[in-house]
């Protein structure tokens, strides 16, 4: 670590993405103050006042990194240093294929990291917009951002923030559900960091027991919409379980409800029509979380309806689902391609509030700008990941993806995920196999996945390798 004093950078937001982007500047070198208004002010969703709090699910998704672009962000986050993947992999619980954490463990090993290292201060104050003397400031204030700093940024910008709504599932105690009725198993039996094979609980629904369910939903009292927010659409990758069920009454079992993969040994004979999985949400294995069970339902009707579900009759909930409105910038518009807001470059955006949807990707975002604000201040060339990297592709998506569409305006920029979409495609995709055989199938896209994850890692490294070039 370079001992040159260099002036500081401000990172106002301690969620993913500001303690990601915190981490990365202080370990080029460079001091950083985070400004974090929790525990003074509070969100809807918030309960504590560590950093990087995870609200909604513990699940970081996938971990597989040859085949799946969730599981390749892991591993270059893992490449690039990032405190984020470092706590999560220190403090992961059973989740199957998937990177799963234990959430208080997590954040309070996140808020410790950063209290803790020499070149970082830690404020907890509420700011709206950063003073003009601070001349390299990271908002990294997540979908929550309060209504102050929001309001200053639309002024700045001449333009409104889009939104979504998000929603939340519930949490279960482990001691209330009925494993008469439920079981431990994995999709497939699939093992992944952490797991056995046999991590999820598995609540199985015959088609009766199935129908009555969705009806139920369908049917329940949920929560209204204030009159400005009667237009705001949902992101589809957090879609409440209610408005899935309302599309058809097959759609949840082909979505968190599908029985695929599954066998119920209380009666190995007969096939689940659908089954509801929970997932492992502390170490100690005492909570469980609905998968995909976000909901707008009100706290009565949740209780009533979910406890329809055979093995959650007597079902105590830690926490219930609920419905949050999100802000996001239109970042294609606002935005350079180092997250730098063009009306006033000494603002960088990071996280969620820049249009990219997910625990990962918000924190991938904050690793990019706090590398991107900690170049700057060292006089370093500032240079974007290839996008054949799953960094890269991510910001490319923020930053460039969908200029043209949105000034003609048939389309609109809306938050997304990172996937083999954003991808620049293969020069040439694999069509035969190791031992000569012509690829076909899932096997040709397993193929084309490894290929494009093996490219990414890469390019990742001769960025880097180019990067340490420029410094010196």
């Amino acid at each position: 670590m370079s001992t040159v004093r260099r002036q500081v950078v401000h990172v106002v937001g301690g969620g993913l993405a500001g303690s990601e982007a915190a981490w990365q500047i202080a370990e080029a070198g460079v001091p950083v103050i985070v400004h974090e208004m929790r525990p003074d002010r509070a969100t809807p969703v918030h309960k504590t006042g560590s950093l990087a709090e995870l609200v909604c699910s513990n699940s970081f998704r996938s971990d597989d990194a040859d085949t799946n672009a969730v599981g390749l962000l892991h591993a270059e986050m893992r490449r690039l240093g990032s405190l984020i993947m470092r706590t999560a992999d220190a403090n992961k619980v059973p989740a199957g294929g998937a990177l799963a954490v234990d959430r208080d463990e997590f954040s309070g090993a996140v808020t410790q990291a950063l209290g803790t290292h020499p070149l970082i201060e830690v404020r907890r104050e509420e700011l709206a917009l950063p003073p003009e003397d601070w001349d390299s400031v990271i908002v990294a204030t997540g979908p929550l951002t309060s209504p102050g700093l929001a309001s200053a940024i639309s002024g700045l910008t001449g333009e409104g923030a889009l939104a979504f709504f998000d929603a939340i599932a519930p949490i279960v105690h482990r001691d209330s559900i009925d494993m008469n009725v439920a079981w431990f198993q994995s999709r497939y039996d699939k093992a992944g960091p952490g797991g056995t094979g046999a991590d999820y609980i598995n609540c199985p629904l015959d088609r009766a027991q199935y129908e009555a369910f969705v009806a139920a939903l369908v049917a329940g009292d949920k929560v209204s919409f204030h009159e400005f927010e009667a237009d705001t659409p949902y992101f589809d990758g957090c879609l409440p379980i209610e408005v899935m069920a309302e599309r058809g009454p097959e759609t949840l079992r082909h979505g968190p409800m599908k029985p695929f993969g599954l066998t119920d040994p209380h009666h190995p004979q007969q096939k689940p029509y659908a089954v509801v999985q929970l997932r492992q949400d502390n170490r100690l294995g005492t909570l469980f979380n609905m998968v995909g069970f976000q909901t707008k339902l009100r706290h009565g009707e949740q209780t009533r309806i979910f406890r329809t579900i055979p093995g959650l009759e007597r079902a105590e909930f830690a926490r219930l689902g609920g419905l949050h409105r999100n802000t996001f910038l239109n970042s294609p518009k606002l935005l350079d391609e180092t997250l730098r807001l063009k009306a006033m470059p000494r603002l960088r955006f990071a996280g969620q509030i820049t249009g990219c949807e997910g625990y990962v990707e918000s924190a991938a975002i904050g690793l990019l700008a706090g590398r991107f604000a900690a170049a700057e201040r060292r006089g370093e060339p500032l240079t974007v990941p290839p996008p054949t990297t799953a960094h890269g592709a991510l910001l490319g998506h923020i930053t460039g993806g969908h200029v043209e569409t949105i000034d003609a305006g048939p389309r609109s920029f809306q938050p997304m995920n990172v996937n083999f979409g954003l991808f620049p495609p293969l020069a040439s995709v694999p069509n035969k196999a190791p031992d000569g055989t012509r690829l076909r199938g899932p096997a040709k896209a397993a193929a084309k996945k490894r290929a494009l994850c093996a490219r990414a890692m890469s390019d990742l490294e001769a960025w880097l390798g180019g990067a340490r070039l420029a410094a010196e």
